[in-house]
């Protein structure tokens, strides 16, 4: 059965749909929408052209990128601008094994001299990437969550040695929402450089953080940093990859000389007038906001527990974003759970959008929390089949809330009764 989405937005049907997947995407800021008109039909030169055409773009996109830099506190060619998160993570890690490669031949030496740290689970377009390095012969240790979502220090320590160039994580986790300790992690990183005489590039995919953390490189200790404008009320198909000086990068594609040489073809202005307009309102209303989502959160948490007491709360409460309320029901179908809801006017989901409707429709970062026991069954596969990720953003009010939980518990229980 095929369903005519139009319908669900013309007027045809009057409730309103309570929206919950700010993760995976946020609506565009009519603001930001308001900034990006004039550069679609009225201001379209090439940025390259030197006409006054081109050089009004190229205003426009130099304006945008010493805005982005002032906000974070880093030089204005440190900001390469790409088509989102997924490219920057690309151009992050594989610009630098490029980069790595050249000079692996000039001293002899092959991947198989090299080691790199990520986690078991990261984003797909981080962990990919390293998987395409390990079958070129590099040595990757992905690293577990805790069981509470979350990267040990400690075992990062460990796992630092002389043969280590990089490491990869994420600031705050796609789908749990936990906030890792990146900025202990680069402290690590740090002393490690100077025990061995050695350097570690340090990556950190800030997607999700910009609206509630503060992503200034130097605070944070970090080399390289992914930023996607879907997740901050921009406009989809743009973000930027910020490149501290001296980190080498080989560009991941060929063509011109856009972006320092690291990211050809013609910058798409509108777009990146959009990303910086939608970045800047997030790191000034940064603090108005975590304190109001935060709130909701907390409370959508604790009516959870009261009304479904047998939902467990997957990662740290204190240590999420505040946006992110990730449950398992034991027993529960989470595919069903996201199609009834959606019947009912509410978006949820179960998983990272970018893993697609694969066979394995389950969170891998949700299993990774909870251990395989022999004795009770696959207790990691029980908890990810029955994961559901909510997560808040604009316009979310209590009272939508307390809507869903209602229907939430509805069928829950209608499924308590199918099964009994």
């Amino acid at each position: 059965m095929s369903i005519d989405v139009r319908n669900l937005f013309n007027g045809k049907f009057k409730k309103k749909r309570i929206y919950l997947d700010f993760a995976a995407a946020t609506p565009l800021d009519s603001d930001v929408f308001k900034k990006m008109e004039p550069y679609w039909s009225l201001h379209y030169g090439n940025p390259g052209a030197l006409h006054t055409e081109g050089l009004f773009s190229k205003e426009a996109l130099t304006d945008a990128r010493e805005a982005i830099a002032r906000a974070i506190s880093v030089k204005p060619e440190e900001i390469l601008f790409t088509s989102g998160g997924t490219e920057a993570n690309s151009l992050a890690i594989l610009g630098f094994t490029q980069a790595l490669e050249e000079r692996l031949k000039k001293e002899d030496r092959s991947y198989a001299d090299t080691h790199f740290i990520t986690s078991s689970s990261e984003h797909p377009s981080v962990l990919r990437c390293f998987s395409a390095l390990e079958s070129k012969g590099a040595r990757v240790d992905f690293v577990d969550f805790n069981p509470h979502g979350l990267l040990d220090v400690a075992v990062i320590k460990k796992l630092l040695r002389k043969e280590t160039v990089f490491m990869s994580c994420a600031y705050v986790n796609s789908e749990i929402g936990t906030v890792q300790p990146v900025s202990d992690i680069a402290k690590e990183i740090r002393a490690h450089e100077k025990k061995m005489g050695t350097h570690v590039v340090f990556h950190v995919d800030a997607s999700q953080a910009p609206l509630y953390f503060d992503c200034t490189p130097g605070a944070l200790g970090v080399d390289l940093m992914t930023i996607d404008g879907q997740k901050i009320y921009g406009p989809k198909g743009v973000g930027f990859l910020y490149k501290r000086e001296g980190v080498s990068l080989e560009p991941i594609m060929r063509g011109g000389s856009q972006e320092f040489g690291l990211r050809p073809g013609t910058e798409n202005i509108p777009l990146i007038v959009g990303m910086k307009e939608s970045f800047i309102k997030a790191v000034e209303n940064k603090d108005e906001e975590v304190k109001k989502i935060t709130a909701l959160r907390d409370y959508f948490i604790a009516l959870l527990k009261k009304e479904i007491p047998q939902a467990i709360l997957n990662g740290d409460q204190i240590l999420r974003s505040p946006n992110n309320v990730n449950i398992s029901i034991p027993g529960m179908d989470s595919e069903y759970l996201v199609i009834a809801l959606d019947e009912r006017g509410i978006a949820a989901t179960t998983k990272s959008a970018c893993l697609g409707r694969s066979n394995d429709a389950h969170s891998y970062v949700v299993a990774s929390l909870y251990k395989k026991d022999e004795a009770v069954g696959d207790t990691h596969n029980t908890f990810a089949k029955s994961a559901l990720r909510f997560s808040l953003g604009k316009g979310i009010t209590k009272q939508d809330i307390r809507f869903v939980v209602s229907v939430l518990s509805h069928e829950v229980e209608k499924l308590d009764r199918l099964v009994l």
